[in-house]
């Protein structure tokens, strides 16, 4: 079928604005230029922030020998893990992991669960002295008594030497209660208003909306909290001195990273009923270095990418106001 004067015209139109289109987006030599610089600046700082978590991952899985003479700098030779056995070998360490990982779990649950119900509450108008109460939680941010007080305070409510030293001061957290109290005053509150006609109470808006609706912030939060307690060795190395039981892994790290040589000969000690090519793998002061250091880094650096994608809605959304 034959097309009319009009149709030709709106076809010649189109044409005509692809074309325009086109020439509007397309990129000029000083577009590709800048492209170039950004894809390979990024790249760089990528390689920089990597490297040094390679490099000390290669230097704990390579030849010991080579190692301590500085050889191994982009490629592992001489492959294995005896360094990782060896390490897990000495007692205090494995306890120290039981103990990091309990108190990050059980930290970052209460810290969260604290965090969102607090934050729900003083969004509450009809909460009591509700201004009062959020001022006082502001004001912990900025001002501290200091580590004596705070020592002293600790050992009058019988927190020292006790795993729940590593827990209870952590669950209130001002600052990701601030976070949360924003995100949920985003939400709509006809959600809530809805769940009230219909008969819900505050507890069942807060576990049946606003907790699934908070994940992201929650999901942010949680990372802090767990990178907090993980990284954490200052409380353990205060308030833990008659109790090496509750070292924490950081507090093992710190104490071996000033006692490397002495470590040396405990892990070393089991090297004559290692038999072949790995009897050569004795560890030497800076392969136990290396080798804590990425026991302790190792596992809380393969949760983040998990974590990532609740984590950058989270904190934009926490963060719009305040």
């Amino acid at each position: 079928m034959a097309m009319t004067k009009q149709e030709k015209l709106d076809k010649k139109a189109e044409k005509e604005y692809e074309k325009k289109h086109q020439r509007q987006y397309r990129m000029s030599a000083g577009d590709w230029v800048f492209e170039i610089i950004n894809h390979a600046f990024f790249l760089i700082f990528t390689i920089l922030c990597i490297f040094p978590f390679y490099y000390i991952f290669i230097n704990t899985i390579s030849d010991n020998d080579l190692v301590r003479k500085g050889a191994i700098n982009f490629l592992p030779q001489g492959i294995h893990i005896q360094n990782y056995v060896s390490m897990f070998n000495v007692n205090d360490v494995g306890t120290a992991l039981v103990v990091t990982v309990g108190r990050t779990f059980l930290g970052t649950v209460l810290m969260v669960m604290a965090s969102a119900f607090v934050g729900y509450l003083v969004t509450k108008q009809e909460m009591w002295c509700k201004k009062i109460w959020y001022r006082c939680l502001i004001i912990t941010m900025y001002f501290n008594a200091g580590l004596i007080p705070w020592y002293l305070n600790m050992s009058m409510l019988g927190l020292t030497n006790s795993f729940w030293a590593y827990i209870i001061p952590g669950i209130v957290a001002p600052y990701n209660i601030i976070l949360v109290k924003t995100y949920i005053e985003s939400i709509p509150g006809e959600l809530e208003e809805s769940a009230k006609m219909d008969g819900a109470t505050y507890m069942t808006v807060f576990r049946k909306i606003i907790w699934p609706l908070s994940k992201p912030i929650l999901a942010t939060i949680a990372i802090f909290g767990a990178v907090g307690n993980w990284n954490s060795f200052t409380d353990s190395l205060i308030l833990m001195p008659d109790a090496p039981q509750l070292h924490t892994l950081q507090h093992k790290l710190y104490t071996y990273l000033n006692a490397a040589s002495n470590l040396k000969s405990v892990m070393n000690s089991g090297a004559g009923t290692i038999s072949g090519a790995a009897a050569a793998n004795v560890l030497n002061a800076k392969t136990i270095k290396y080798t804590i250091s990425m026991v302790t880094v190792l596992p809380i650096l393969m949760v983040y990418p998990f974590m990532q994608r609740y984590f950058e809605k989270g904190i934009m959304l926490g963060a719009v106001k305040g």
